[in-house]
């Protein structure tokens, strides 16, 4: 006789077992008194956090950072020399060719700088309004990254690889803590600027984990979520109705199989049930004060940086975890739209204002002890000059500057020193993974612990690599 258990398959048996992992799946989702879960696969603090949420200020396309903030003044004396073959042998550039007879030239920068409050941060001349918070602000002028060009460089910044398909940083961090918003996503993206940022969608996606962790853009306007509303001819008794038949049958359906996007599936319609009250009052800026508006310069119903960066203290005080601002172009190789000079005064504008603000009022409203606030971009600049139309700087992955504010950094401080050019750091060298560890270790994250397995290996945010930076930690 064939023993009737042949005839059974592994999917025979978790549909069919009372405690296999839909069940459980089910059992957890029903516990919460609720047929859904915002963050149902949520793995907890591995430590207490010191930082409650983050807000990334993503300056795509790589600032220069030899006009911002790493003053040179052996680069002033030596402007127009030739860089010493030390310097770029055996090295790559984007659009820079280093092996020719003629050496690429130094360009110093055009740019007044300063020390700024009792730190003593050297700021230029183009950003005056972030001069003035300077004491506020951790500058880290020694931040080495892997990949020379704009989208590979900006995949590795937020996922910790050049390759598509891993998850971005905010997906890392709503999987591994969920969000303190049930209103609203605990991901979420707003972009300003002539353009979005080379990559696209990839750089807020969830990868191979969970749907409902991939970031969430936000539209300017009175519908910022493309077909987030309910047709006209839909009450909301009839539309809850709708989406509690649609939940039983993916209960259903989750109980059979296991498949744990279906409980991603089960999140997402109920947030976006949530959003269509949630959202719109979100965006709309009407209660915020003169005062405040002026702060940041915004200006309500007008597409925005400041806009979106007052937006994004409103999340904060919403509870959303992770919210990324990217704004373009910071890509000065030269040329028309591209110059060091205009070109670079018009980005300098667009956010100058908007992040001292930002700072400004998130200390004042008592948020900024729990909140991280982040700047800078994929990479930094060359030290020597590109020759176009105009002369600009190339893409440099030795050295660029970022800086950091809140959320449990040491204020007032610089860290890192690079060489008398700003070429390649000499002190306290930052790759970009021990960025990722230091901000998942604020959020009360261990990024060696934070993994997920996925044809056959635990994958995770820093890969092999990344340690935490404690010199930067309060």
């Amino acid at each position: 006789m064939i023993d009737p258990l042949l005839h059974q398959t592994r999917r025979h048996f978790f549909a069919r077992c009372g405690v296999g992992l839909g069940q459980m799946a089910l059992a957890s989702l029903m516990s919460e008194g609720r047929a859904s879960a915002d963050s149902p696969h949520s793995q907890g603090f591995h430590h207490t956090p010191k930082a409650k949420n983050v807000i990334y200020l993503f300056m795509a396309g790589g600032p220069s950072q030899l006009d911002l903030f790493d003053h040179k003044p052996e680069l002033i004396a030596r402007d127009g020399q030739p860089i010493p073959e030390s310097f770029t042998a055996g090295r790559r550039f984007a659009f820079m060719d280093t092996f020719s007879k003629e050496r690429p030239k130094l360009l110093a920068s055009s740019r007044k700088f300063q020390r700024h409050g009792q730190s003593g941060a050297w700021v230029s001349e183009c950003l005056p309004h972030t001069a003035s918070i300077a004491d506020e602000l951790t500058f880290v002028k020694s931040v080495a990254t892997d990949a020379i060009n704009h989208a590979p460089a900006k995949l590795f910044l937020n996922t910790g690889s050049t390759q598509f398909g891993r998850p971005s940083m905010g997906a890392w961090v709503t999987y591994g803590i969920g969000s303190e918003s049930r209103e609203l996503p605990g991901f979420v993206v707003l972009q300003s600027g002539p353009r979005g940022p080379r990559g696209g969608s990839v750089l807020w996606g969830s990868g191979f984990l969970p749907s409902n962790y991939q970031g969430v853009p936000l539209r300017n306007g009175p519908d910022p979520i493309l077909n987030l509303k309910a047709p006209k001819d839909v009450s909301a008794d009839e539309q809850r109705l709708s989406l509690d038949a649609i939940r039983d049958l993916n209960l259903a359906r989750l109980a059979e199989t296991g498949d744990p996007e279906i409980s991603s599936r089960i999140a997402s319609y109920e947030m976006a049930f949530r959003m269509q009250s949630s959202a719109p009052e979100l965006v709309d800026l009407a209660g915020e004060s003169a005062e405040t508006l002026a702060l940041y310069g915004a200006v309500p119903g007008k597409p925005s940086f400041a806009n979106n960066c007052l937006l994004a203290r409103r999340m904060v005080e919403r509870g959303v975890r992770f919210i990324q601002l990217y704004h373009a172009d910071w890509d000065h190789h030269g040329g028309t739209g591209q110059d060091l000079g205009p070109s670079l005064d018009q980005v300098c504008r667009d956010v100058d204002q908007p992040c001292a603000a930002l700072i400004t009022d998130l200390k004042r409203r008592g948020l900024l002890d729990d909140t991280l606030v982040i700047w800078g971009g994929e990479f930094g600049r060359t030290p020597m000059g590109e020759r176009r139309e105009s002369t600009g700087r190339n893409h440099h992955i030795d050295a660029s500057t970022m800086w950091m504010a809140g959320g449990g950094i040491k204020p007032g401080l610089t860290l890192g020193r690079t060489d008398e050019f700003g070429f390649s750091p000499i002190e306290d060298r930052v790759h970009v993974h021990d960025i990722q560890a230091t901000i998942l270790h604020l959020l009360g994250i261990n990024h060696l612990k934070l993994t997920y397995r996925f044809q056959g290996r635990d994958f995770r945010l820093t890969d092999v690599g990344g340690i935490v930076v404690t010199k930067l930690l309060a």
